[in-house]
């Protein structure tokens, strides 16, 4: 652990601050986006690209307070994989850290609908209920999580802000659902009637297949590294962050 680990309503007010910036990212480069062109293709692309270098940048700025998790999901997972070694955060600390998470990204969409002019808030009609993007959010989930820890457990943590960031951007593109692989900012994406949203109705088979895909990226990362595979034990080294993972 850390000689000197920064306090915890530090490290949750990270959490809150980053999630909601990287909601108001993904939701305002979305509606931007949508102004500025008709074509779907373009408007992916420009979403895409604001949250590959917003995550990235995220990631770098905040990861040494708080692991820049930003996602119920990692936060959860680190919960889980630390238990046995006791380099993971506390129980105490995910009930921390999840609630910051959510209310953080419901902030963030609330804040991108004011600075276009939208209604605030304004629950989407963008229903995303199909099989296939469920498994587009299982195969997203366990992918991020698989590189986010492999990252860790490789020792390669400082690259985290750069291959994290590339892999939701990869992911943006090559999963039905474009890759939200986030709980909270699943929920933060219901309150914009824009690009980005998700209906409410949506939202409970997402975070279902999220929590799916985290449990199924713990066992790739088993499989791939090992049960003894070493482990980052400084909490302020980050170890993954959203969004996409939005």
């Amino acid at each position: 652990m850390s000689a000197d680990p920064v306090p915890l309503r530090r490290r949750v007010a990270a959490e809150a601050v980053g999630t909601a910036l990287l909601v108001a990212v993904v939701v305002g480069s979305g509606i931007q986006a949508t102004e500025l062109s008709n074509d779907v293709g373009i408007q992916l692309l420009a979403n895409c690209l604001a949250t590959v270098f917003g995550l990235g940048v995220l990631i770098a700025v905040l990861g040494p307070v708080s692991g820049a998790h930003f996602n119920p999901a990692v936060t959860l997972a680190a919960w889980l994989s630390g238990r046995r070694s006791g380099d993971g955060p506390s129980l105490r600390e995910v009930a921390a850290y999840v609630p910051a998470q959510i209310g953080g990204a419901i902030t963030g969409c609330l804040l991108a609908n004011a600075v276009f002019g939208r209604p605030v808030p304004a629950f989407s009609d963008h229903d995303r209920s199909a099989p296939h993007l469920w498994l587009g959010e299982v195969v997203a989930t366990a992918g991020l999580l698989l590189v986010a820890f492999g990252l860790n457990r490789a020792g390669r943590a400082n690259l985290a802000p750069a291959v994290v960031a590339a892999f939701i951007g990869a992911a943006y593109w090559f999963t039905s659902s474009t890759s939200f692989a986030n709980p909270a900012v699943t929920i933060g994406r219901a309150f914009t009637d824009s690009f980005a949203g998700i209906a409410p109705a949506s939202v409970p088979a997402f975070i279902a297949a999220q929590l799916i895909g985290a449990a199924v990226g713990l066992g790739l990362l088993a499989l791939v590294f090992g049960p003894s595979a070493r482990q980052a034990a400084d909490p302020s080294v980050p170890i993954a962050a959203v969004p996409a993972a939005r």
